[in-house]
């Protein structure tokens, strides 16, 4: 092994990059951060991994079509305040 070596000709190799990630900098709120880590910490995974994931599934709920009964949960969530909404406008006039 010698004591000096002799970079001056030597050039950068090229720099491979992860696969499949990329680093990113992103601001989050200071309580979805706290409450990921809590919560990685608890399972002894990483924080990082974990909202991956949690943006892995948010997607692919999001990508699913809705189905007849989506359908009818949504219209019986919302029908009700909507008939009271069209009630009270014709009351009112």
């Amino acid at each position: 092994m010698k004591a000096e070596y002799d970079f001056s000709k030597g050039k950068q190799g090229a720099v491979l990059p992860q696969r499949g990630k990329t680093r990113i900098s992103i601001h989050i709120d200071n309580s979805v951060l706290d409450a990921f880590r809590a919560l990685a910490e608890q399972q002894g995974t990483g924080y990082q991994t974990m909202m991956n994931d949690a943006l892995r599934n948010f997607l692919a709920d999001a990508a699913r079509p809705a189905t007849r009964k989506d359908l009818r949960d949504v219209i019986r969530e919302e029908m009700p305040a909507m008939i009271r909404e069209v009630a009270a406008t014709y009351r009112s006039k």
